[in-house]
């Protein structure tokens, strides 16, 4: 399948209340404020979220007024446009090191998909040519690890881990000792979901940041938070809690095809100024899939 039949695909279950909002509105021809309270409904429904639904409306609202838009039939390639520029495609472009290893950081709760979302983003380099080795430094869940050390097997790549309750930190610093060693080109590191307390959380990711940075100067390059698609706005919220404490520059929407909560990724990069880099759309090692706003937005607002 091309991207956009993979995304409408992903996103079957928020397009079908999207499509059902948008049939209503089709019932009229002109633009007035019964339809705009429709569309409001139908925005709400898709997860857009709150602010991001006030502010499409308002959009929508202000053309219709100034005549730029006077149909019903107007208002969905109005939305399209509108949503498709809020990401510069330099925002979504992974920033790797000039020279040496890339480090990248994967955070996220547990249960958000975080260790599937390293294994697929390993595959994805791996298809470019990169040879890449994992970190499992969420030492604190056993689980988390041999879950890591299965997808390291089923991808062929390298993985440092350590111990059960090991120094995530150390092991972090050995990962990118190797990278340099070996001459490879990223480093993919796992870090713990949940800790005894949120503070506990946040300082082992400022502390693997460090330690990360002293062995490879600029690391790390990326600072990947992964979110459930699953659980809509809360998304957001975690995301806001995480850039409290660590500068997360992009974001893995993960099992955004169980969800029926898509429109959250609407809101994302007006909430958090933060680009969606990828988006998850199923459980193999290769669904996960760049996010292309063109064709997200083509997938959302798809009736047929």
């Amino acid at each position: 399948m091309g991207l956009f039949d993979r995304f409408k695909s992903a996103l079957s279950k928020t397009r079908d209340k999207v499509a059902s909002g948008l049939g209503l509105l089709g019932l009229r021809k002109k633009i007035d404020e019964s339809v705009l309270a429709e569309l409001e409904h139908t925005l709400l429904a898709a997860d857009v979220g709150p602010a991001m639904t006030a502010k499409m409306l308002e959009d929508v609202r202000g053309a219709w007024t100034g005549g730029e838009i006077q149909e019903t039939t107007d208002i969905v390639p109005f939305l399209k446009r509108k949503v498709a520029s809020n990401w510069p495609a330099e925002d979504r472009e992974l920033k790797m090191a000039p020279s040496g290893p890339s480090v990248l950081l994967i955070a996220g709760i547990n249960g958000s998909g975080k260790t599937t979302s390293v294994a697929k983003l390993a595959r994805r380099l791996q298809s470019q040519g990169k040879k890449v080795i994992l970190g499992a430094c969420d030492t604190f869940r056993a689980a988390a690890i041999e879950q890591l050390s299965v997808w390291a097997k089923r991808c062929d790549v390298p993985l440092v881990r350590h111990k059960d309750g090991a120094d995530p930190g150390a092991v972090a610093y050995e990962a990118c000792d190797a990278a340099v060693s070996r001459g490879l080109d990223v480093v993919l590191i796992d870090t713990a979901g949940r800790l005894h307390t949120q503070d506990n959380l946040m300082r082992e990711l400022g502390k693997i940041q460090r330690v990360v940075n002293k062995r490879i100067p600029g690391a790390p390059h990326e600072v990947l938070l992964v979110l459930d698609a699953t659980i809509g706005q809360n998304a957001i919220r975690q995301a806001e809690m995480f850039r409290t404490h660590v500068n997360v520059t992009g974001i893995i929407l993960a099992k955004l095809d169980g969800s029926a909560k898509g429109g959250v990724v609407v809101g994302i990069r007006e909430m958090l100024g933060v680009p969606v880099k990828f988006i998850g759309v199923g459980e193999g090692l290769d669904d996960l899939e760049p996010f292309d706003p063109a064709a997200f937005v083509d997938a959302l607002f798809a009736t047929g």
